[in-house]
């Protein structure tokens, strides 16, 4: 059977011609352009010629080192063509990571979208001997001067120039492509440890197409979705292939700080992303219900009451709705959930997946009560993105959905998730004792979180391995747990746990500043720096009072008993956090030794 991927696009412009494949707006557009499959399918033509013209050819790596840009859609698309390799790097990788994935993956052209990424790859260039060609997605970036890069436009002006045997060599590549071809390696970001190349083959985007086709049927090509996570991340990566293979126009939102803008804009049914966006969505609803004078608050009160039993109590179990209740929803949905989703900008919403950190139950149940369709999912890297996720009928809160047809789970040892599935990656590139490693001796891979398995067939996630801790009194602490109830609250933006050997359990926690400046002006509380501010008897009481109402329902022995607050928050550049925002507790550790050490000082 033809891969879906090399195939994917000319079959869609046969299909659409000339209606929207994906839309994007530029810093200096006022309005979405779109591009048609028929302009897509002629760029990745072109496309796959300048790559057989620059010799890449089967099993060759070229990277794309980017933020999300539609250049990507053309060069992964055109990389499928001739059996070659796309590798994604983060954008926001540092010097010494875009070197090692480029030695690692011997990548013969880097595609780089901006400036910085530009300058970073230039220095990479002088100690990667396979690194042949840098080619620029943004032409404004380059130097005057230089003239050993190329831009996009000039690659494609290239492949459009192409002989016939070019065309013809490249038409033949595509014919013989094989489900067996490596479709992309996909480096994990790594919270410890090196990154490591993930072999994702052509059979598994199939098979993990083919199952998401068969899960989801509730989207169709009227849908529209918002690229707003890194391409470079499976779980983005796969779902927009997907909504390109179910026709979905697909919205290219270019800068991550501008996604609020962009939803307003485009209004999408659909958008995938991590639980701090819908964190911060909970915190800011929470806030303007606080503002609410006593009627107001009394109608979002009952209006959250009869929207739970809507969903939750019928809806979510396949129950048909009683005439009362579905017309005081109807009511409360026009008056209350509806305005609030335009503000939003999902008031078109279908459904919006939500994997990568757990998100609290308090606010999936909150959206839901709202008509916000989250669905909770749950995957890796090393599996193609999704093993499980919230069926339509049925699903549990409090789960990470029901496993996916032609996947198998099973918990292993130390209550560790075990997967098997045609989804499942060959290997790790390079590196046989750590693949060896990732799967048991009857080929089960080893995801690194422990769970269990409920009544109904749904899989729970009680802790990440790796993270797990005890404290000197052996108790066992899943920080994450904790992290993400206090990562509810909206003065609250990051959260390191700490506790490991140590007494008890505290936390390190970066505000959120504008909310903070935003109590103190009402409190009239004084302050000259942030660093005054965060060390403010009258913050700090106010900040103990929350984490102590957020940790009701935890046992003592996991309640967070104090805590430091910082000035700045964790970043990627820090080395604080991966790429995917996950906490680097290592790093974490080590770096703000003295500020945890003062915790446990008396």
């Amino acid at each position: 059977m033809p891969n879906i991927l090399t195939n994917l696009v000319e079959k869609q412009a046969l299909k659409y011609g000339d209606r929207a494949a994906y839309s994007f707006k530029s810093s200096f557009q006022d309005t979405w352009r779109d591009t048609s499959w028929n302009e897509l399918k002629d760029n990745v033509n072109k496309a796959a010629c300048a790559f057989e013209i620059l010799e890449v050819g089967p099993k060759d790596c070229i990277g794309v080192f980017s933020a999300n840009r539609p250049e990507i859609f053309m060069t992964d698309f055109a990389a499928f063509y001739n059996r070659a390799i796309p590798v994604s790097i983060y954008s926001t990788s540092s010097e010494g990571q875009a070197r090692y994935i480029v030695n690692d993956a011997s990548i013969k052209i880097l595609f780089v979208g901006d400036a910085s990424q530009y300058a970073i790859a230039k220095e990479v260039k002088k100690s990667c001997p396979s690194l042949e060609r840098i080619v620029v997605y943004d032409s404004s970036a380059i130097d005057a001067e230089d003239n050993e890069v190329m831009s996009f436009d000039s690659f494609l002006k290239l492949g459009k120039a192409a002989t016939d045997s070019c065309k013809e060599e490249v038409a033949k590549r595509r014919s013989e492509a094989k489900p067996a071809d490596t479709a992309t390696l996909l480096y994990t970001s790594g919270t410890t440890g090196e990154p490591k190349g993930a072999i994702l083959l052509h059979s598994c985007f199939d098979a993990a197409m083919e199952i998401h086709l068969e899960r989801l049927t509730m989207l169709s090509e009227n849908d529209t979705s918002i690229c707003f996570l890194p391409l470079s991340h499976i779980f983005e990566k796969a779902w927009t292939y997907f909504c390109l293979l179910m026709g979905m126009k697909v919205y290219v939102n270019l800068d991550p700080h501008d996604i609020q803008n962009s939803i307003r804009d485009v209004h999408p049914t659909c958008m995938c992303s991590v639980p701090r966006f819908w964190e911060k969505v909970y915190a800011a609803v929470q806030a303007k219900i606080k503002r609410m004078n006593p009627v107001q608050k009394l109608l979002v009160k009952r209006a959250l009451s009869v929207g739970r039993r809507y969903h939750i109590d019928y809806r979510r179990l396949g129950l048909k709705v009683p005439f009362l209740l579905a017309k005081e929803y109807a009511f409360y949905e026009k008056r209350v959930f509806l305005p609030m989703k335009k503000v939003i900008g999902i008031e078109n919403g279908n459904l919006f997946p939500a994997a990568g950190a757990p998100l609290s139950d308090t606010i999936v149940e909150f959206l839901q009560s709202c008509g916000i369709n989250i669905i909770i999912g749950y995957g890796l890297s090393e599996t193609t993105a999704t093993v499980s996720c919230y069926p339509e009928v049925g699903y549990r809160i409090g789960t990470i959905g029901t496993v996916l047809p032609r996947i198998q789970v099973k918990i292993g040892e130390n209550d560790e998730i075990l997967v098997k599935a045609p989804t499942v990656m060959a290997g790790y590139f390079n590196k046989p004792e750590e693949t060896a490693a990732a799967f048991t001796e009857d080929g089960w891979f080893r995801t690194g979180d422990a769970g269990k398995i409920d009544d109904t067939g749904a899989l729970i996630i009680t802790e990440r391995i790796k993270d797990l801790f005890k404290t000197s009194n052996g108790k066992y602490i899943a920080p994450q747990a904790i992290e993400s109830r206090l990562g509810e609250d909206k003065y609250i933006e990051q959260v390191a746990v700490i506790g490991d050997q140590r007494k008890y359990v505290t936390a390190i926690i970066i505000p959120a500043f504008e909310a903070l400046k935003e109590y103190a002006r009402q409190k009239q509380i004084q302050y000259k720096s942030i660093v005054e501010l965060v060390n403010n008897a009258e913050i700090r009481k106010m900040i103990q009072e929350r984490i102590d109402k957020l940790q009701k329902g935890f046992a003592n022995y996991e309640k967070v008993k104090k805590f430091v607050l910082l000035p700045k928050e964790f970043t990627m550049e820090a080395g604080e956090l991966t790429n995917t925002l996950k906490i680097r507790r290592p790093v974490i550790n080590s770096r703000y030794a003295q500020e945890i050490e003062a915790m446990y000082a008396n």
